[in-house]
C-alpha cells in the first residue's frame, strides 16, 4: 500500500496511510488521488460544509468494498475539528463532525470518506435550516436532460417568489438546486415550502414532473423529492466524490452551463482544472439568505383552495401530525377500509 504520506492544508499536516490503496479499480485511482482531489477543491468543499453537522459516507476499501455511514463523531476525532449535537426524528441525539477547514476534509479522507452529507443547518442553530434543497430525481425513462428542463422552470418559479437557487449535479443523473434561506423556520415548515414548490412545478409541467411519493405513480417523470428536506435527510455536498466506477463528483454549475453540461465530465481528474480556472462558482451562496413567506403562502392556498395537505414521510419516521396514510396505492386498493372506518 506504500508508506504513509503527509499532506498540508491550511497550516495543518494530515497523515495519510496506505496512499496507494486503489479506491476506483476501473480507473486505478488511489486513496492519495482522492486526497489530492479534495486538496485541489479545498476552498469549495469547505464552503459547502462549513459549520454543518455532517455524516461521513466511508469506503475504507474503495468503491468495490463495503461502505457505511458514520453519523457520530469517532473517539479519535482531532480536537481541532468541532462537533454539533443534532437530534433525530426518533428523539435520539448524536454529535456530528462540523468541518470548518480543508484539513478536516483530508482527515475524513484518511478514513475512506468519499461523500460528505451535511445537514442543511449550522452548528449554532441545529433545528433551523438555512438551506432549502430541491432534489430533481430522474425516474426510469428519464435522464439528466429532463432534470435540466425541470430546473429551468424551477428557476423561473423561484424568481417569482423572490428566491434564487444554485444548481449542481448530483454526481449521477440528477440535479440539486440549493436555495439559501434565513434560519427562521423549523424542518416541518421548510418541508412544507418544498412540497408547495414541487406541486407548483408539477402543475406547470404535469407530463414531466411529479411529487408522487410512491414509485408506482411517478411514471417517466422527474421526481421532486420533497422528503430530502425532512429532518435527518441529507444531500451529498458540492464537490463530494460519488461511489461510481469513474469517480464522478457533485459539480456546482452556473445556470447558463446547464444545457451543455454532462455529469460524466466532472470527476476527480477534471474538476481540479475547472476549479483552478473558475474557482468555486457557488462562492456567493453564503452572501444571500431568502425568506420562505411566499412558498408558505402558496402551501396555505394549496390546502384551503385545493384540499392539498401533507404528503407521506419516509417509512422510518414516526407518524407525523396531519400526514396521510403510508399505504402504497395498489395495496390500499386491494384492502379498502371497512364501512365505518
Amino acid at each position: 500500500m506504500g508508506a504513509a504520506v503527509e499532506l498540508e492544508a491550511g497550516g495543518r499536516t494530515v497523515r495519510l496511510s496506505s496512499p496507494d490503496k486503489v479506491y476506483f479499480p476501473e480507473r486505478g485511482y488511489t486513496k492519495l488521488d482522492v486526497a489530492r482531489y479534495f486538496l485541489a477543491v479545498g476552498d469549495g468543499i469547505t464552503r459547502a460544509l462549513r459549520s454543518r453537522p455532517t455524516t461521513l459516507e466511508r469506503f475504507p476499501d474503495g468503491v468495490a468494498g463495503e461502505s457505511f455511514y458514520q453519523k457520530r463523531a469517532p473517539k479519535n476525532l482531532p480536537d481541532w475539528i468541532p462537533t454539533a449535537r443534532i437530534s433525530f426524528p426518533s428523539g435520539r441525539t448524536a454529535d456530528e463532525v462540523c468541518p470548518t477547514e480543508p484539513a478536516a476534509v483530508l482527515w475524513a479522507a484518511q478514513y475512506g470518506t468519499l461523500t460528505f452529507h451535511p445537514w442543511p443547518v449550522r452548528a449554532d442553530r441545529p433545528d433551523h435550516p438555512d438551506e432549502l434543497r430541491v432534489d430533481l430525481d430522474p425516474q426510469p425513462g428519464t435522464d439528466f436532460s429532463h432534470a435540466v428542463r425541470a430546473a429551468h422552470e424551477l428557476r423561473a418559479l423561484l424568481d417569482e417568489h423572490g428566491l434564487r437557487g444554485w444548481p449542481k449535479t448530483s454526481g449521477g443523473r440528477g440535479l440539486h438546486v440549493f436555495v439559501p434561506i434565513e434560519p427562521r423556520w423549523d424542518f416541518t415548515a421548510v418541508r412544507r415550502a418544498a412540497i408547495a414548490l414541487g406541486r407548483e412545478l408539477e402543475r406547470r409541467m404535469p407530463r414531466e414532473v411529479t411529487t408522487a411519493w410512491w414509485k408506482e405513480e411517478r411514471g417517466e417523470r422527474i421526481f421532486v423529492d420533497y422528503n430530502q428536506t425532512a429532518r435527518d435527510r441529507t444531500i451529498a455536498s458540492a464537490y463530494s466524490v460519488r461511489p461510481r466506477r469513474h469517480a464522478p463528483v457533485s459539480a456546482p454549475l452556473r445556470w447558463e452551463e446547464l444545457d451543455a453540461a454532462d455529469p460524466h465530465d466532472f470527476d476527480i481528474v477534471t474538476m481540479p482544472a475547472r476549479f483552478a480556472e473558475l474557482g468555486d462558482v457557488h462562492a456567493d451562496m453564503d452572501e444571500n439568505a431568502f425568506g420562505l413567506e411566499g412558498l408558505l403562502d402558496l402551501a396555505d392556498r394549496d390546502e384551503k383552495e385545493r384540499g392539498l395537505g401533507d404528503l407521506p414521510y419516509p417509512p422510518d419516521y414516526p407518524k407525523m401530525p396531519g400526514e396521510p396514510k403510508r399505504v402504497q396505492p395498489s395495496r390500499a386498493a386491494k384492502h379498502p377500509p371497512e364501512h365505518g372506518d
